[in-house]
């Protein structure tokens, strides 16, 4: 037995009637009746009490029409939703981000792509850019908001912000009442930057920042995470160059300040060219839209 019988027998039990259940199931009358029979001998059980006037459910019947009934609609269920994956109306996606972007475009990002695609499941995962980039070329995530780290014939990229960077002190520090500061008064600064193997775009700026001017930064510490250099700055540790997004509220304790010429990021959108996942257009579709109020 399959669907089709199953359908042969709601026709007859939703309308008790031969000739009109028939008609529904665009037959004619005496193969009907012989698929009927043929699933009752298959299930081995009488479903209907039928004389020349009537026709009945048995009580097996009546059970069989509650289940067939509950198996066709998660049947009709599983035809629409597979329709619905296929065009990205429904399903799941993975999307990575950098840290620090979950203070600028990513709440932007998720709360438009949540309204126009509610039935896709969005499984957000904070990453480094290294791992970002890893997992993009693995598969592992589907879109990703990443610092542009240049050429990638590989994937389709949306340009969503270019982000500045700017220092972050402690209150008390001597530099914290300059409007601007250069990497010329920063030579002698311990700075706390994220190493090249975690944030290859943002350590290439920092670097090139103070190279322009012939200088070679003195790094002390090199935390993966930007909220951890953020709290070695406010134990006094160092400062850092950060992007400025993170700078709206650096904490307690700490200023952020303007940098001369300061070095430019830019935070992308990107995803596989070749992704099989039809919910990311979309995203990149809602990336392009929002690319227009950002930059």
């Amino acid at each position: 037995m399959d669907t089709r019988h199953m359908r042969y027998f709601m026709a007859l039990a939703e309308t008790l009637h031969f000739g009109r259940a028939a008609e529904r199931m665009n037959m004619s009358q005496p193969p009907f009746s012989r698929q009927i029979a043929m699933i009752e001998h298959t299930l081995g059980v009488k479903l209907f009490e039928r004389n020349s006037r009537n026709v009945a459910l048995t009580p097996a019947g009546k059970h069989f029409m509650k289940d067939c009934r509950n198996v066709l609609g998660r049947f009709e269920e599983a035809c629409r939703d597979v329709r619905l994956v296929a065009s990205g109306m429904k399903g799941e996606m993975r999307f990575g981000f950098m840290m620090h972007a979950a203070h600028s475009v990513v709440p932007q990002l998720v709360q438009l792509y949540a309204e126009a695609r509610p039935d896709v499941r969005l499984v957000l995962d904070e990453r480094t850019p290294t791992e970002i980039d890893e997992m993009l070329v693995a598969g592992t995530l589907d879109a990703a908001v990443t610092f542009d780290c240049g050429y990638a014939p590989h994937l389709q990229t949306v340009l969503l912000v270019r982000e500045r960077l700017r220092i972050i002190m402690r209150k008390e520090h001597p530099f914290a009442t300059a409007e601007q500061i250069g990497p010329e008064e920063l030579r002698e600064e311990k700075i706390i930057a994220a190493p090249a193997a975690t944030a290859p775009a943002l350590r290439s700026a920092i670097n090139s920042y103070f190279s322009a001017k012939g200088i070679v930064p003195h790094v002390v510490l090199e935390p993966r995470l930007q909220h951890t250099i953020i709290q070695l700055v406010a134990k006094g540790l160092g400062v850092a160059l950060i992007p400025s997004s993170l700078c709206t509220e650096p904490g307690a304790g700490l200023i952020s300040r303007a940098l001369t010429d300061a070095p430019q990021l830019d935070v992308v959108l990107r995803a596989p060219i070749t992704t099989k996942n039809p919910a990311v257009s979309t995203f990149m579709e809602i990336g392009k839209s929002i690319q227009r109020t950002l930059l």
